[in-house]
Protein backbone atom coordinates (compact mmCIF):
# COMPACT_ATOMS: atom_id res chain seq x y z
CA UNK A 1 0.00 0.00 0.00
CA UNK A 2 1.04 3.58 -0.60
CA UNK A 3 0.28 6.31 0.90
CA UNK A 4 0.39 9.85 -0.19
CA UNK A 5 -0.58 12.81 1.80
CA UNK A 6 -1.12 16.28 0.45
CA UNK A 7 -1.53 19.51 1.27
CA UNK A 8 -5.67 19.74 1.05
CA UNK A 9 -8.54 18.16 -1.36
CA UNK A 10 -7.91 19.76 -4.38
CA UNK A 11 -4.01 19.03 -4.60
CA UNK A 12 -5.59 14.89 -3.66
CA UNK A 13 -8.31 15.64 -6.51
CA UNK A 14 -5.69 16.76 -9.20
CA UNK A 15 -3.30 14.01 -8.54
CA UNK A 16 -5.43 11.17 -8.69
CA UNK A 17 -7.07 12.53 -12.08
CA UNK A 18 -4.07 12.65 -13.57
CA UNK A 19 -3.22 9.13 -12.91
CA UNK A 20 -6.25 8.57 -14.36
CA UNK A 21 -6.03 10.67 -17.22
CA UNK A 22 -2.89 8.58 -17.38
CA UNK A 23 -4.73 5.34 -17.38
CA UNK A 24 -7.02 6.79 -20.20
CA UNK A 25 -4.10 7.77 -22.56
CA UNK A 26 -2.44 4.07 -22.31
CA UNK A 27 -5.65 2.47 -22.59
CA UNK A 28 -8.57 4.41 -24.21
CA UNK A 29 -10.93 1.57 -23.30
CA UNK A 30 -10.66 1.30 -19.42
CA UNK A 31 -13.12 0.84 -17.03
CA UNK A 32 -13.33 3.40 -13.98
CA UNK A 33 -14.83 2.42 -11.15
CA UNK A 34 -16.44 5.50 -9.62
CA UNK A 35 -17.45 6.47 -5.66
CA UNK A 36 -19.88 9.29 -4.72
CA UNK A 37 -20.60 11.72 -1.98
CA UNK A 38 -18.74 15.14 -1.44
CA UNK A 39 -15.09 13.45 -1.03
CA UNK A 40 -14.57 12.71 -4.80
CA UNK A 41 -15.91 15.81 -6.13
CA UNK A 42 -12.46 17.39 -6.71
CA UNK A 43 -11.26 14.49 -8.94
CA UNK A 44 -14.19 14.51 -11.18
CA UNK A 45 -13.52 17.94 -11.17
CA UNK A 46 -10.18 17.99 -12.38
CA UNK A 47 -10.67 15.26 -15.03
CA UNK A 48 -13.41 17.17 -16.52
CA UNK A 49 -10.89 19.92 -17.14
CA UNK A 50 -8.68 17.90 -18.20
CA UNK A 51 -10.80 16.64 -21.13
CA UNK A 52 -12.25 20.24 -21.68
CA UNK A 53 -8.67 21.10 -22.12
CA UNK A 54 -7.56 18.69 -24.66
CA UNK A 55 -5.20 16.73 -22.58
CA UNK A 56 -7.12 13.74 -22.71
CA UNK A 57 -9.39 12.04 -24.98
CA UNK A 58 -12.19 10.11 -22.34
CA UNK A 59 -14.28 8.97 -26.24
CA UNK A 60 -13.77 5.81 -25.22
CA UNK A 61 -13.68 5.48 -21.48
CA UNK A 62 -16.14 3.27 -19.65
CA UNK A 63 -18.01 3.92 -16.14
CA UNK A 64 -18.87 1.70 -13.51
CA UNK A 65 -20.93 2.16 -10.39
CA UNK A 66 -19.27 1.10 -7.06
CA UNK A 67 -22.68 0.93 -5.23
CA UNK A 68 -26.51 1.87 -5.39
CA UNK A 69 -29.47 2.67 -2.81
CA UNK A 70 -32.52 0.35 -3.31
CA UNK A 71 -35.52 1.20 -3.84
CA UNK A 72 -34.95 4.86 -5.34
CA UNK A 73 -36.57 4.85 -8.88
CA UNK A 74 -33.69 5.25 -11.28
CA UNK A 75 -34.58 9.50 -12.06
CA UNK A 76 -34.15 10.05 -7.93
CA UNK A 77 -31.68 12.89 -8.14
CA UNK A 78 -29.71 11.24 -4.99
CA UNK A 79 -29.77 7.80 -6.59
CA UNK A 80 -25.96 6.64 -7.51
CA UNK A 81 -27.26 6.23 -10.91
CA UNK A 82 -28.26 9.56 -11.23
CA UNK A 83 -25.27 11.26 -9.17
CA UNK A 84 -23.04 9.43 -11.14
CA UNK A 85 -24.43 10.67 -14.50
CA UNK A 86 -24.52 14.03 -13.16
CA UNK A 87 -21.09 14.40 -11.89
CA UNK A 88 -19.14 12.23 -13.86
CA UNK A 89 -20.51 11.05 -17.34
CA UNK A 90 -21.73 14.36 -18.23
CA UNK A 91 -19.10 16.56 -17.72
CA UNK A 92 -16.73 13.62 -19.08
CA UNK A 93 -18.66 14.41 -22.66
CA UNK A 94 -19.58 10.33 -22.39
CA UNK A 95 -22.75 8.71 -23.33
CA UNK A 96 -25.03 7.19 -21.01
CA UNK A 97 -24.37 3.49 -22.96
CA UNK A 98 -20.83 4.01 -21.30
CA UNK A 99 -22.31 3.77 -17.96
CA UNK A 100 -23.02 0.23 -16.54
CA UNK A 101 -24.47 -0.29 -12.65
CA UNK A 102 -26.36 -2.01 -10.76
CA UNK A 103 -30.50 -1.91 -10.57
CA UNK A 104 -31.41 -0.99 -7.35
CA UNK A 105 -35.08 -1.04 -8.20
CA UNK A 106 -35.14 -4.62 -9.44
CA UNK A 107 -37.95 -6.77 -8.40
CA UNK A 108 -35.35 -10.00 -7.53
CA UNK A 109 -32.81 -7.56 -5.65
CA UNK A 110 -30.27 -10.61 -5.33
CA UNK A 111 -30.64 -11.36 -8.69
CA UNK A 112 -29.32 -7.79 -9.79
CA UNK A 113 -26.20 -8.28 -7.61
CA UNK A 114 -25.26 -11.74 -9.06
CA UNK A 115 -26.05 -9.75 -12.59
CA UNK A 116 -23.50 -6.93 -11.79
CA UNK A 117 -20.99 -8.97 -10.46
CA UNK A 118 -20.84 -11.39 -14.01
CA UNK A 119 -20.94 -8.13 -15.76
CA UNK A 120 -17.72 -6.58 -14.14
CA UNK A 121 -16.26 -9.64 -15.22
CA UNK A 122 -17.76 -10.07 -18.20
CA UNK A 123 -16.62 -5.83 -19.40
CA UNK A 124 -12.98 -7.16 -18.40
CA UNK A 125 -12.55 -6.30 -14.81
CA UNK A 126 -12.00 -3.13 -13.27
CA UNK A 127 -9.16 -0.99 -14.44
CA UNK A 128 -8.87 1.87 -11.57
CA UNK A 129 -11.43 1.76 -8.54
CA UNK A 130 -12.10 4.92 -7.05
CA UNK A 131 -12.81 4.60 -2.92
CA UNK A 132 -13.64 6.66 -0.21
CA UNK A 133 -13.93 6.01 3.47
CA UNK A 134 -16.89 6.14 5.96
CA UNK A 135 -15.96 7.10 9.60
CA UNK A 136 -16.09 3.67 10.48
CA UNK A 137 -13.77 2.31 7.92
CA UNK A 138 -16.37 1.23 5.49
CA UNK A 139 -15.64 0.79 1.78
CA UNK A 140 -18.64 1.16 -0.53
CA UNK A 141 -21.42 -0.35 1.42
CA UNK A 142 -19.55 -2.54 3.42
CA UNK A 143 -20.26 -1.96 6.54
CA UNK A 144 -18.13 -3.23 9.88
CA UNK A 145 -17.76 -6.59 9.88
CA UNK A 146 -18.71 -7.08 6.44
CA UNK A 147 -16.99 -10.48 4.88
CA UNK A 148 -13.44 -9.89 3.58
CA UNK A 149 -14.49 -12.12 0.59
CA UNK A 150 -17.55 -10.50 0.06
CA UNK A 151 -19.39 -10.21 -3.65
CA UNK A 152 -21.46 -7.63 -4.94
CA UNK A 153 -24.49 -7.74 -2.55
CA UNK A 154 -27.49 -6.33 -0.29
CA UNK A 155 -26.56 -3.94 2.78
CA UNK A 156 -28.36 -2.38 5.81
CA UNK A 157 -27.09 0.89 6.54
CA UNK A 158 -25.56 1.39 10.15
CA UNK A 159 -27.65 4.45 11.47
CA UNK A 160 -24.58 6.56 11.73
CA UNK A 161 -24.05 5.72 8.08
CA UNK A 162 -27.80 6.93 7.50
CA UNK A 163 -26.80 10.21 9.50
CA UNK A 164 -23.67 10.72 7.39
CA UNK A 165 -25.18 10.54 4.15
CA UNK A 166 -28.69 12.70 5.26
CA UNK A 167 -27.25 15.73 4.09
CA UNK A 168 -28.13 14.87 0.66
CA UNK A 169 -31.88 14.32 1.41
CA UNK A 170 -34.57 16.65 3.13
CA UNK A 171 -34.47 14.62 6.03
CA UNK A 172 -33.20 11.76 7.71
CA UNK A 173 -36.38 9.62 7.37
CA UNK A 174 -36.19 9.62 3.55
CA UNK A 175 -32.59 7.81 3.23
CA UNK A 176 -33.09 4.29 2.33
CA UNK A 177 -32.48 1.66 4.80
CA UNK A 178 -31.05 -0.66 2.16
CA UNK A 179 -28.32 -0.75 -0.75
CA UNK A 180 -26.54 -2.84 -3.62
CA UNK A 181 -22.30 -2.45 -2.89
CA UNK A 182 -19.32 -4.13 -4.53
CA UNK A 183 -18.36 -6.82 -2.13
CA UNK A 184 -14.66 -6.35 -0.80
CA UNK A 185 -13.86 -9.35 -2.75
CA UNK A 186 -15.39 -8.08 -5.70
CA UNK A 187 -13.37 -4.33 -4.69
CA UNK A 188 -10.06 -6.60 -4.18
CA UNK A 189 -10.04 -7.79 -8.21
CA UNK A 190 -9.51 -4.31 -9.63
CA UNK A 191 -6.54 -3.88 -10.74
CA UNK A 192 -5.54 -0.52 -9.15
CA UNK A 193 -7.31 1.02 -5.93
CA UNK A 194 -7.34 4.44 -5.18
CA UNK A 195 -8.63 5.72 -2.38
CA UNK A 196 -8.63 9.85 -1.20
CA UNK A 197 -9.63 10.92 2.74
CA UNK A 198 -10.35 14.30 3.69
CA UNK A 199 -10.65 16.27 6.57
CA UNK A 200 -9.90 15.45 10.18
CA UNK A 201 -13.30 13.42 10.75
CA UNK A 202 -11.65 10.60 8.74
CA UNK A 203 -8.45 10.49 10.46
CA UNK A 204 -9.23 7.55 12.56
CA UNK A 205 -10.53 5.63 9.93
CA UNK A 206 -7.52 6.21 7.89
CA UNK A 207 -5.02 5.18 10.75
CA UNK A 208 -7.40 2.03 10.91
CA UNK A 209 -7.12 1.57 7.66
CA UNK A 210 -3.62 2.24 6.89
CA UNK A 211 -1.62 0.83 10.39
CA UNK A 212 -3.88 -1.37 12.16
CA UNK A 213 -4.55 -4.73 11.61
CA UNK A 214 -6.31 -6.30 8.34
CA UNK A 215 -10.02 -6.79 10.20
CA UNK A 216 -13.89 -7.39 9.50
CA UNK A 217 -14.25 -4.31 11.58
CA UNK A 218 -12.35 -2.13 9.71
CA UNK A 219 -13.34 -3.12 6.01
CA UNK A 220 -11.14 -0.80 4.40
CA UNK A 221 -7.86 -2.21 6.07
CA UNK A 222 -8.61 -5.24 2.90
CA UNK A 223 -6.78 -2.22 0.46
CA UNK A 224 -3.63 -3.85 2.85
CA UNK A 225 -3.95 -7.10 0.82
CA UNK A 226 -4.20 -5.78 -2.79
CA UNK A 227 -1.13 -5.44 -4.98
CA UNK A 228 -1.71 -1.86 -6.34
CA UNK A 229 -3.51 0.13 -3.52
CA UNK A 230 -3.04 4.08 -3.28
CA UNK A 231 -4.09 5.84 -0.27
CA UNK A 232 -4.30 9.96 -1.10
CA UNK A 233 -4.82 11.99 2.06
CA UNK A 234 -4.76 15.79 3.10
CA UNK A 235 -3.08 16.74 6.17
CA UNK A 236 -6.36 16.43 8.30
CA UNK A 237 -6.77 12.83 7.80
CA UNK A 238 -3.30 12.04 7.86
CA UNK A 239 -3.52 13.53 11.55
CA UNK A 240 -3.42 10.05 13.24
CA UNK A 241 -0.64 8.47 11.29
CA UNK A 242 2.15 6.87 13.21
CA UNK A 243 4.32 6.51 10.41
CA UNK A 244 3.37 10.13 8.67
CA UNK A 245 7.08 11.04 8.48
CA UNK A 246 8.14 7.70 6.76
CA UNK A 247 5.23 8.41 4.35
CA UNK A 248 6.02 11.94 2.91
CA UNK A 249 9.89 10.39 2.76
CA UNK A 250 8.77 7.57 0.55
CA UNK A 251 6.53 9.62 -1.75
CA UNK A 252 9.18 12.28 -2.24
CA UNK A 253 12.00 10.08 -3.27
CA UNK A 254 9.74 8.17 -5.37
CA UNK A 255 10.85 7.95 -8.85
CA UNK A 256 8.62 9.99 -11.07
CA UNK A 257 8.25 7.08 -13.97
CA UNK A 258 6.06 4.77 -11.27
CA UNK A 259 3.36 7.13 -11.13
CA UNK A 260 0.80 6.92 -8.53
Amino acid sequence: MEVVIVPNAAAGGELIAEAIATLMRRKPDALLGVATGSTPLPIYEALAAKVRAGEVDASRTRICQLDEYVGLPAGHPESYRSVVLREVVEPLGLDEAAFMGPDGTAEDVQGACDAYDRGLSEAGGVDLQLLGIGTDGHIGFNEPCSSLASRTRIKTLTQQTREDNARFFDSLGEVPHHVITQGIGTILEARHLVLLATGEGKADAVAQCVEGPVAALVPASALQLHRHATVVVDEAAASKLKLGEYFRATYAAKPKWQGL
